[in-house]
């Protein structure tokens, strides 16, 4: 079985080998420059983690798995300019660096790119199972961000709503990539529902997890400034679990300083971390995010395929769900 580092390295490869034309380069270009920004490769890893769980020869798993992270990157050029974004992973998004037009370009041909390299991933019959997930995938993924602006103007927005939205925009896409590794590899109708299970009840967890710490993250760690949620008054699980469990004078406290502060943004970040430690937050969603991750592991324990051949995919979602940045 191959560790992370080495299928990283094949989908580097694989990649360079199957670069963007050259003309027109203002179309081109902003798709290369994107595939630079420093992404983690994580689907497409997963993908083939999911193939290599059956099979060992995954370099026939590429195609699908480069397909997964053309669609990803196409997503996030487009999210960029939904959120006017300036800056991705410390560089300057697509829009900002070209214009609007040349972004929604761009991400259009990568996806479009995206389905050219599922049509390369196998026989006719797995060809068209890929093509359901990712349709039905690529489908959720835009029903999550139209929720994730839904509720950007609601002030009633519930729990299960919120997970919900994530899982839609954020986890589908990692159980996606699982189940497209099993249908790559011919696994059983079982086995590819349950790697979608573990990957979607895994990217649950995972957001979860990157909302504490974009509160409580060290920031040195993080990456990026700790409390940013907060000064943009984003209704995460600690906002909606605070509204569910704290007392009305905190509820009414973290109300108001959803729509003010922003003069004043270390007092708010400080003012509003105490509503949350006040009320135990951080330890109430914690133990959402476990509840989570013990589902996700539940269902990788039920895929029928010696233990030692799932010790790579354990350990590098072990890790994400463990991270601190």
């Amino acid at each position: 079985m191959r560790t992370l580092p080495n299928l990283l390295g094949l989908i580097q490869e694989y990649q360079a080998r199957n670069g963007f034309p050259e003309f027109p380069s203002e179309l081109y270009e902003p798709c290369s420059y994107i595939l630079t920004l420093g992404g983690k490769r994580i689907r497409p890893a997963l993908l083939l983690m999911g193939y290599e769980l059956f099979r060992d020869d995954v370099e026939k798993a590429l195609p699908a798995a480069w397909s997964v992270e053309l669609f990803h990157n196409f997503s996030l050029i487009h999210d960029d300019i939904m959120d006017a974004a300036p800056l991705r992973r410390g560089k300057p998004t697509v829009h900002t660096r070209w214009n609007t037009v040349t972004g929604i370009l761009s991400g259009d041909v990568m996806l479009i790119f995206a389905y050219r390299f599922l049509a390369q991933s196998g026989d006719p019959d797995v060809v068209a199972r890929l093509l359901n997930t990712f349709n039905r995938v690529a489908t959720e993924v835009c029903e999550g961000q139209q929720l994730d602006v839904n509720f950007e103007t609601r002030a009633d927005v519930s729990i299960p709503e919120y997970i919900r939205m994530i899982e839609l925009k954020t986890s589908v896409l990692l159980g996606g990539a699982l189940e497209m590794g099993g249908l790559c590899a011919r696994a059983s109708e079982a086995d590819v529902q349950h790697l979608y299970q573990f990957g979607r009840n895994a990217g649950i967890a995972f957001q979860i997890q990157d909302d504490l710490l974009d509160t409580y993250g060290d920031p040195e760690k993080f990456g990026k400034q700790v409390g940013g949620d907060i000064l943009q008054n984003k209704k995460t699980l600690l906002v909606l679990k605070t509204l569910e469990v704290g007392s009305r004078q905190d509820r009414d406290e973290l109300n108001r300083w959803m729509y003010t502060g922003q003069e004043a943004p270390d007092q708010k970040i400080a003012a509003v971390k105490d509503i949350y430690n006040r009320n135990g937050i951080p330890a109430l969603i914690e133990e959402e995010k476990q509840q989570f991750q013990r589902e996700a592991f539940r269902h990788l324990e039920a895929v029928s395929v010696p233990e030692e051949r799932k010790t790579a995919l354990r350990q590098v979602v072990e890790d994400l769900l463990g991270r601190e940045s």
